[in-house]
């Protein structure tokens, strides 16, 4: 059985697509950008700022699903400009102690010529 996640605490979603679904034990969630819950604007200017409205986003879906940064096994992370490599590692290192796998490559643009979106996978309880 498959569900779908919705929270307020993080953006919704903007288009044919949930934030987050969880099936046969596992989270896959979206991928979060540094939009604002609830204005859909965008949060920081800098790969630093934008970082850490990410990690909240991702942080209340896992949440709303009773879990934490510790269940995530996977993350994609995608970046505007990898010469923002180090700073977004330096937010990225706070929230994820326990280094689940991870990708992260640089892409040629993102919606809204954001610098960073992060998607996950989290194993539920």
């Amino acid at each position: 059985m498959m569900k779908v996640t919705s929270t307020d605490k993080a953006p919704a979603a903007i288009g044919p697509y949930s934030q987050a679904i969880s099936a046969n034990g596992f989270l896959f969630a979206s991928g979060q950008v540094p939009l604002m819950p609830g204005t859909g604007e965008i949060v920081g200017t800098n790969i630093t700022e934008q970082a850490e409205r990410v990690m909240k986003s991702i942080g209340a879906i896992l949440e709303a699903n009773g879990l934490g940064y510790e269940d995530v096994i996977k993350t994609t992370c995608f970046l505007a400009d990898m010469n923002d490599f180090a700073a977004f590692n330096e937010v990225y290192g706070k929230y994820f102690t326990g280094k689940p796998a991870r990708s992260c490559v640089a892409v040629k643009e993102l919606p809204k010529k954001l610098l960073c979106e992060v998607e996950i996978i989290a194993v539920m309880k």
